[in-house]
């Protein structure tokens, strides 16, 4: 043991324990703040990241909520034209078949229109090609004595007739 006394090894290894004892006495104050602002650092960050997690699920509810209720708007959306569409159509129908028999009424009204205008044409030829047959017949009949005397008749008879 004297040998290990007199060791310079010895010394430094008996120096050295001494020094990181004494060493590690205030580094260990030091070291453990320094741990222990990590460690609250840390968990800041962990709960600030849990936080921020529980924001980005509240949120992505609500979108996917959303979604779920443009997605619904949009297909009443779609149901609600395909309504107006179809009343529109039904009422478009209803508007030609209308206007299809106001056209049929009025085209029979233009047929009965044009068949009495040719009817009083015809009557109106028949009464003077009748007329005319008349004063031919008259002509006939009136030429001569015979007449001569029914002219006179006639003239003589007009002023009893006149009042």
């Amino acid at each position: 043991m004297d040998a290990l006394m007199h060791s310079t090894t010895f010394w430094v290894a008996v120096a050295f324990s001494v020094f990181v004892i004494a060493a590690f006495k205030p580094g260990k104050r030091v070291l453990t703040q320094a741990l222990d602002s990590r460690i609250a650092k840390i968990r800041e960050e962990v709960e600030e990241a849990q936080r921020l997690r529980e924001e980005a699920q509240t949120m992505l509810a609500s979108y996917q909520r959303r979604q779920r209720e443009a997605i619904q708007e949009a297909t009443q959306i779609v149901a609600h034209a395909r309504e107006e569409a179809e009343r529109a159509k039904v009422k478009a129908e209803a508007e030609l078949e209308e206007s299809i028999a106001r056209r049929e009424q009025q085209a029979a009204l233009k047929i009965a229109q044009a068949e009495a205008a040719a009817l009083e044409e015809i009557r109106e030829k028949a009464v003077d090609m009748a007329i005319q047959a008349t004063a031919k017949l008259l002509e006939k009949s009136m030429a001569g004595k015979a007449g001569e005397q029914a002219v006179t008749n006639a003239i003589n008879d007009l002023p009893g007739k006149l009042h």
